[in-house]
């Protein structure tokens, strides 16, 4: 059963949410900004993009100004997290204000699982878990809850939370509207260029050649447009910088010389501890598809001006996990942090967490508190004027953060029995007061980090301080008992010499194959296909 949500708001009674922000005035003007009684939501999400693959957060290579702005006008979150390393699992969580263990959907929905996963030929200790293969209809989402209190709720992009099979569409889940969204977890159907042919998405002769990035901002302009006297939640998922990543051949040029006057190393990949890991951002490509997300942000901003919903509009920009430095395309680079989508470190779940609040007068802010895709749910909830039991959700409400004051120490938790594609292990992790403990399924061993002075995960500290890893290893285990965590279980087949000669072919085989596609798409006559993917179409 669903939990039952309460309206706290009328005309008379004082916002609870807002009591400390109704009135603000701006750092620049003189002039009152006055927080709306219920305010517009634009949740935007980005799949598979790093938290340092934007130049806000450190990127010397990547160029992504519209976002950029965002954060520096709003409130940056640098210890951001998804609740997974993988995407269904971190989404579903964006919905619902609940950590994995909880919603149950712990890997990528379609991810084999039991026997079947040996089919995949990785020859691993462990079989991994089944899960749910959609977002349970048990759990109330944000756009459920605002419909509440009125709100016009409008999905657009990447849901990969189930399909028509199991009546999981985003509209099944709250949403009145959904353009794009279905089962898959890419955009496989057609591309990043129109025609995309996907079952959710009308593709028009005049869009030939357009990115897919920037019909989603399209179709959520046109939503906002036509919804601008009515409360609202636009929710903006992209299935960019997911792989296949393509772009246009004036994007790849622009930034294939850039990557040339940064300098280009001889070698592009080293080994991580299963996979090769990309060792720098210089990925052509993968650069000119952020700018083509960062273009789409920008267009919907600008809507929002041209409609005059830029001050009464929150926007909330984040990823649904790392960036890809393993697996798949090998496409980036995590600057400093270890690993990235998929693994266990903090390339894997940390990410970029954006909160703009029109009306408040500070911009720029930084939070170094640690924050995780389930608080945008109690967040948002605050901010609309609905109430829930608390009891229910994982997530914290971040309004006490955005209004100045402090938040009390919890544990946050992940929980991933699966193998990543990436490269990543299974593992559930625990993080509090900046002591990070990873606890690995294949031999129950663990790992202690100081995150406070080692956020690349250089230093295990679980010898040094056994008492402290031991404390939080219990914890852990504790909190997954108590929501009946699903586990991964020996594989009796398991061969060790099976293993070792697949480690030394991702070593002498893969390595090498990445290395030579790398030096190819840094080369100045580098040619994917003739029409680019199908950015050179032309328009009827």
């Amino acid at each position: 059963m669903k939990y039952s949500i309460y309206i706290l708001m009328n005309s008379f009674k004082p916002l609870y949410g807002l009591a400390l922000s109704l009135i603000l005035f701006s750092c620049n003007s003189e002039v009152e900004k006055v927080a709306p009684e219920k305010p517009n939501f634009l949740f935007i999400v980005v799949d598979d993009l790093g938290y340092s693959d934007l130049s806000v957060n450190g990127s010397k290579y990547y160029e992504t100004p519209n976002i950029d702005d965002l954060a520096n006008k709003g409130v940056n979150f640098v210890n951001g997290y998804a609740t997974s390393a993988v995407c269904s699992p971190s989404r579903a969580s964006l919905l619902t204000g609940k950590f994995t263990a909880t919603h149950q959907v712990t890997d990528w929905i379609g991810a084999p699982v039991g026997e079947e996963w040996r089919k995949y030929g990785r020859f691993t200790k462990l079989l991994p878990p089944d899960y749910p293969h959609y977002l349970k209809d048990e759990y109330v989402t944000i756009p459920e809850a605002l419909k509440t209190v009125g709100y016009k709720t409008f999905f657009a992009g990447k849901w990969h939370l189930g399909g028509e099979e199991q009546s999981s569409l985003p509209t099944n889940h709250g949403f009145d509207i959904n353009k794009g969204g279905f089962h898959a977890g890419g955009p496989y159907t057609g591309g990043y260029f129109s025609p995309f042919n996907n079952p959710y998405l009308e593709d028009l002769p005049e869009e030939k050649g357009m990115t897919l990035s920037m019909k989603l901002a399209k179709e959520t302009s046109q939503f906002i447009a036509e919804n601008k006297e009515s409360q609202f939640l636009a929710y903006l998922a992209f299935y960019a910088v997911h792989a296949p990543i393509q772009t246009s051949e004036e994007k790849w040029s622009k930034y294939r010389d850039k990557a040339e006057a940064m300098g280009i190393e001889e070698e592009g990949f080293e080994m991580e501890r299963l996979f090769p890991i990309r060792k720098k951002q210089d990925n052509p490509v993968y650069a000119g598809l952020i700018e083509q997300v960062d273009e789409a942000v920008g267009s919907v901003l600008q809507t929002l001006r041209e409609q005059g919903l830029d001050q009464n509009t929150i926007v909330i920009f984040t990823s649904d996990n790392g960036g890809v430095a393993s697996g798949d395309n090998y496409s980036t680079n995590s600057l400093g942090l270890r690993g990235g989508k998929g693994y266990q470190w903090e390339g894997g779940t940390k990410v970029p967490y954006f909160v703009y609040i029109p009306w408040m007068g500070e911009k720029g802010q930084i939070i170094q508190t640690p924050v995780t895709g389930a608080d945008f749910f109690p967040t948002i909830l605050e901010y609309a004027g609905v109430q829930m039991d608390e009891n229910e959700i994982d997530g914290k409400s971040l309004v006490p953060l955005l209004n100045g004051e402090e938040m009390d120490s919890r544990p946050l938790y992940w929980h991933y029995p699966h193998y990543g594609n990436q490269g990543g292990e299974p593992n559930s992790t625990i993080q509090r007061d900046g002591m990070k403990l990873i606890h690995y399924w294949e031999d129950d061993r663990v790992e202690l980090y100081d995150l406070r002075k080692d956020v690349g995960e250089t230093n295990d500290l679980s010898v040094e301080f056994s008492q402290v890893a031991e404390q939080l290893d219990n914890e852990l285990l504790q909190w997954l008992k108590s929501e009946n965590a699903f586990y991964p279980v020996k594989d009796p087949t398991f061969s060790q010499d099976s293993l070792g000669m697949k480690l030394k072919s991702y070593r002498e085989v893969l390595k090498p194959r990445l290395e030579k596609a790398r030096k190819e798409m840094l080369d100045k006559n580098w040619k994917p296909n003739e029409d680019w993917w199908g950015s050179k179409v032309e328009k009827q």
